[in-house]
């Protein structure tokens, strides 16, 4: 590690980060992105955090987790991303930045409540679209509602080949070790629903109650929104953690690719399906539907499979309006041809 700013290793800095920063002005100092207030970052810096007030429009705009270029005590740039975090905004069709230069995605549920293989793979998918590992955190298998905490672990192993599953209980320590393990010297951050025990896990991770934890609702298991806004803590033993606000709804603006990454028994099924544009229902030589007859194939991870490829071409059309058009008016076109073929019948 070179010079001057080694200090920030803990953080993520290395020898790639150092050559970006050089190409963008030998003279500036790098700040890695704590908090995101709006109208200025919070920047961990060589000689510690510093608010800094935006003066001109970044582009990237930043968020948790960019590498910053500080020059004069002002951000001149966001280095080039490794990695990004990201999902359909809730109200519209944008994309939420969630968190940048991300190594791990931990996907954060909690066993008071039902486990759902759908927003599990949701999150594994936005985790596969930024180049991150997804690892399932099953958190209070101790508590007096939870369920069997191994049955739960199996059937989400099941329903999720090849994801890493770890159970938790923070109370009694279970599984602190391996989350330890999986964040030292990493960026790894946290995605969940309000309640399913992020805080807590934040808090027994870095040794003290650095996020307010709050009591959960009878009835409905749904927290209190106890942490308000993204930000990044530092582990002491090296390691980043990036929390976040619990989220109801992960909406997908991922690739393609991700959604196949995801589900990859079926992907490559239908790679082996004679056309190329076979919609997997009863088209002939399809090898999705063969792989289903064979008992080959899971019917409910097929099923996501078209939900969220589906989903993901809708965003990638709205991310292009002019495809989008194009789109809109082949559809328009194949239904009037549709209606002539049924009127002449």
């Amino acid at each position: 590690m070179a010079g001057r700013f080694a200090a920030l290793a803990p953080l993520g800095w290395d020898a790639r980060w150092a050559a970006a920063l050089a190409g963008v002005d030998p003279d500036a100092e790098p700040g890695r992105v704590v908090v995101h207030h709006g109208a200025g970052l919070v920047l961990a810096l060589v000689d510690g955090p510093r608010t800094v007030m935006f003066t001109r429009r970044l582009d990237p705009e930043p968020t948790v987790g960019d590498w910053a270029a500080v020059v004069g005590g002002e951000v001149v740039s966001i280095l080039p991303r490794r990695s990004l975090l990201r999902r359909r905004a809730a109200h519209g069709g944008g994309e939420q930045q969630l968190a940048a230069n991300v190594d791990r995605l931990l996907l954060v549920c909690g066993l008071d409540r039902p486990v759902k293989d759908g927003r599990i793979q949701r999150g594994t998918a936005i985790a596969h679209d930024a180049g991150a590992e997804p690892v399932v955190v099953l958190t209070k298998a101790a508590g007096p509602d939870a369920v069997d905490p191994e049955q739960a672990a199996a059937e989400v192993r099941a329903g999720n080949p090849g994801v890493a599953v770890v159970v938790t209980s923070v109370r009694e320590g279970l599984g602190l070790d391996r989350l330890h393990e999986l964040i030292r010297g990493a960026s790894v951050a946290l995605l969940g629903e309000s309640g399913a025990g992020k805080s807590s896990i934040v808090n027994a991770l870095l040794g003290e109650e650095v996020a307010l934890t709050g009591e959960v609702r009878l009835g409905d298991a749904k927290g209190r929104h106890t942490t308000t806004t993204r930000e990044l803590h530092l582990l002491a033993d090296g390691g980043v953690l990036i929390d976040s606000p619990g989220i109801r709804e992960v909406g997908l603006v991922a690739e393609t690719e991700a959604v196949e990454e995801t589900f990859p028994e079926v992907s490559e099924s239908a790679e082996r399906c004679r056309f190329r544009d076979c919609r997997h229902d009863a088209e002939p030589g399809c090898a999705v539907t063969a792989g289903l007859a064979a008992g080959e194939l899971d019917p409910a991870r097929v099923e996501r499979w078209k939900a969220l490829r589906a989903e993901a071409e809708t965003a990638q059309l709205l991310a292009r309006p002019d495809e989008a058009r194009r789109a809109g008016k082949r559809f328009a076109r194949a239904a009037r041809d549709a209606q002539r073929r049924k009127g002449r019948r």
